[in-house]
């Protein structure tokens, strides 16, 4: 009888599965990257990316626009604004005031938050291409409308490399999957080492989020005897075949499996914080894996995707009861996104740590399908909206950019994603010029042809 390394990588069991790197078995077109090092000295060293799922209403949070109020119900002019059932300019009902020593100015649904208002720097003139999710989320992700392209977090690990050879440089934590889905976090034609560690958030316990954690019969020794065998029989077949990326990344993927037995356990167990710091973050679901978000990147993880959504929807997607539903979304999202900026902070991880909060784009200053403003929603927008940072090397304290009277369209220091992206690269002490990869005949980067660094906001 004979045995096969395909026998072998079936049976060895040495927590290979337990992951979540399926994504990482992809074939890669070139061979893997060693560790990456800045191109300049970094200001951050880390990225939290809360992703409001869906889109946040800018002029509802971060953008007051008092000209709604005096125009209510008048209809929009242009052709991207749609006429719906004789609603028009939809005034927010949330009271708005400045807060803290700059004066950043938020809504009254940001309550916890505006006592770190000093620590935020709020961009009032995003933009993007397409007021859809699917391109929408690819390109705020990615920076293309189309897939596959290496997301955010796969440039930041093949460009930096990781802290931690016992933890994934790149974590997404979502419950369930949102639209477009693991997409949003692919490497794709980047070396597979680079692709995010997708963990499902919906069941917090350890041994839910990490499957397989402990071997059911083999102790540490013995697994490890058996993975070097392994290894040992896939140096052989390397040897015979040179240069087969998707044979080095299995290789990779099952010594991460490996070292994560022993350190996953321990981070990945929230259990274990205080239950003062549990309760500041809240018992939500986001809530929960902004905490565990703490938790990965103080231990050297690279990156880290929070996604708020429901049960695989996008609850930001407020087309209806706009005002209620933003008045539920932002009191879990202000408690928790407040909980990280102050645990970072005291913990002095904030000054190299980059928080971003934000969605793929904004909403309608107008309403949607209901002349009662209390019911009504507010449809997609991409041409002005907001999104806020914190730490990294960002200015606290700070509001850049601006829409116009009615936040249709950003006009004074406009940011495209692209730009974003330079940015957040900038900070990491990458060029996004600089940081790129031949694919298919072509030097490939995070902001393709576009992006410049928006040098007004670095401190």
């Amino acid at each position: 009888m004979t045995f096969t390394r395909r026998d072998a990588l079936r049976a060895a069991g040495a927590g290979f599965g337990m992951v979540g790197l399926a994504g990482a078995l992809q074939a890669a077109a070139e061979p893997t990257s060693t560790l990456g090092q800045p191109h300049f000295a970094p200001k951050a060293k880390r990225v939290i990316f809360l992703f409001m799922n869906g889109a946040p209403s800018h002029v509802d949070t971060f953008d007051p626009k008092p000209a709604l109020a005096k125009h209510a119900g008048e209809q929009p002019d242009g052709k991207l604004y749609k006429a719906s059932k004789g609603s028009g300019y939809m005034p927010s009902p949330f009271q708005f005031a400045a807060h803290g020593e700059s004066g950043v100015v938020m809504s009254e649904l940001f309550p916890r938050l505006s006592h770190v208002a000093d620590d935020l720097c709020v961009l009032r003139s995003m933009h993007t291409d397409v007021p859809n999710h699917e391109p929408g989320l690819l390109m705020m992700n990615s920076g293309h409308l189309q897939p596959v392209r290496p997301c955010l977090g796969s440039w930041l690990s093949y460009g930096l490399g990781t802290e931690n050879q016992n933890l994934p440089t790149f974590v997404t934590l979502a419950p369930g999957l949102p639209v477009v889905g693991p997409q949003l976090w692919s490497n794709s034609f980047l070396p597979g080492e680079h692709q995010a560690t997708a963990i499902d958030t919906r069941d917090m316990q350890v041994e839910k989020l990490i499957a397989n954690l402990k071997h059911p019969s083999l102790s540490r020794s013995e697994q490890r005897r058996q993975l070097n065998l392994l290894q040992q029989l896939n140096g052989l077949h390397q040897a015979q075949r040179q240069n087969e990326p998707l044979l080095e990344t299995q290789i990779k993927a099952m010594e991460l499996a490996f070292e994560m037995q022993r350190e996953a356990a321990d981070v990945f167990d929230i259990s274990s914080e205080p239950k003062h710091i549990k309760n500041a973050y809240g018992p939500t679901v986001f809530g929960q894996g902004c905490l565990l978000a703490r938790r990965l990147v103080e231990s050297g993880v690279r990156m880290v995707q929070v996604y708020d959504i429901s049960a695989g929807k996008q609850p930001w997607d407020t087309h209806t009861k706009n005002n209620e539903k933003h008045r539920q979304l932002c009191r879990y999202s202000d408690q928790a996104t407040a909980a990280l900026i102050i645990d970072l902070k005291q913990r002095g991880l904030l000054e190299d740590t980059l928080v971003i909060w934000g969605g793929e784009f904004g909403r309608t200053p107008y309403a949607q399908d209901n002349v009662d403003f209390e019911k009504a929603g507010r449809d997609h927008h991409h041409t002005g909206f907001s999104m806020v940072l914190a730490g990294g090397g960002v200015k606290g304290g700070f509001t850049y950019g601006a829409t116009d009277d009615f936040g249709m369209d950003a006009v004074e220091n406009r940011i495209h994603v692209h730009d974003l992206h330079a940015t957040i690269l900038h900070l990491m002490g990458l060029d996004h010029e600089r940081l790129t990869y031949r694919f298919s005949g072509r030097d490939y980067r995070l902001t393709d042809v576009h992006g410049r660094v928006v040098t007004d906001i670095i401190a």
